[in-house]
């Protein structure tokens, strides 16, 4: 009997999983600004509610959760969203060595622009990797601010492509952290990784390998003058799969960290690639960006 019980068990948190991706995938989506900030202030006020409690009961209405009548949203609501939503704090990103550092322009170069783009008050977004529980619950982690907040990106032909937003500076802190000794990293990007493992004394060299001749003259023109480390990072234009085949030779490098995919959509392929080619240097650690996420679509 506690066999099937786990087994039933297993089933609906397989079940609420699915519920709670579907819906939030949508929202975030389609209808990130559904929450506006009247909306939580009076919900604050009237009912006595933290900012994320009344974040997620506005979030609940506006996916259709009916967790007042229906008893698989109930649990979703009070075991999922309080682990979910966070309410964050302008300053923890303002901050950032990075942010306080580098001051990007407003400037286009072949299919690569420069802009501003910007979270509204209570606009909705992927503050980090998902999270995986012991019971095998699946938990996006949702966002906002209670001002607006403002980053800086690079859109490639109207898509935007790169940018120092929350979520990628917090899915960037754990191999951050796990960098040591001669540092490989597949992806420039706006050369945040790049940068910020330069500043660690555990660091003494960073080598950044980037396909696109553009985000390279963006890197070099704009940010690279910018960085006090410099002297440490160095860009070699390669694809990084011909890279890794090719040049790369086991005791080069200490750390290897994958960055070169927009997203899980263009993730998921290209990280079980490099995943093949960590036996060419066995003596490297290696790590990707958003692994967590990536393996959950596996």
């Amino acid at each position: 009997m506690k066999g099937r019980n786990g087994m039933q068990r297993q089933e609906k948190i397989a079940q609420m999983n699915r519920t709670v991706m579907q819906k939030m995938s949508v929202f975030l989506n389609y209808e990130p600004n559904f929450v506006k900030k009247d909306m939580l202030d009076e919900l604050m006020r009237e009912c006595g509610l933290s900012a994320e409690e009344a974040f997620s009961y506005i979030l609940a209405a506006a996916v259709g959760l009916d967790h007042e009548n229906d008893e698989l949203a109930r649990e979703i609501f009070t075991s999922y969203f309080p682990r979910m939503i966070h309410r964050l704090d302008v300053r923890e990103f303002l901050s950032d060595p990075y942010i306080q550092t580098v001051h990007l322009p407003s400037k286009q170069v072949g299919s690569w622009q420069f802009l501003t783009e910007r979270y509204e008050a209570c606009e909705a977004f992927a503050c980090d990797d998902l999270v995986l529980d012991g019971e095998g619950a699946v938990l996006p982690q949702i966002g906002f601010f209670l001002e607006p907040y403002s980053y800086g990106a690079v859109r490639e032909n109207g898509r935007e492509w790169m940018s120092v937003n929350p979520n990628e500076i917090r899915t960037m802190r754990a191999p951050i952290a796990r960098a040591h000794g001669r540092v490989l990293t597949y992806g420039l990007g706006l050369g945040y990784f790049a940068f910020m493992v330069s500043r660690k004394e555990s660091v003494s060299s960073v080598t950044v390998i980037e396909r696109d001749q553009n985000a390279i003259c963006l890197f070099e023109e704009e940010i690279r003058p910018q960085l006090p480390t410099r002297e440490k990072i160095a860009v070699v234009c390669a694809d990084a799969f011909e890279y890794a085949a090719h040049e790369m030779k086991d005791g080069s490098y200490d750390f290897v960290f994958a960055d070169i995919w927009h997203d899980p959509a263009d993730g998921v392929e290209a990280y079980l690639r490099f995943k093949l080619t960590e036996h060419l240097s066995p003596k490297s650690e290696f790590a990707y960006w958003i692994e967590p996420t990536l393996r959950y679509y596996l």
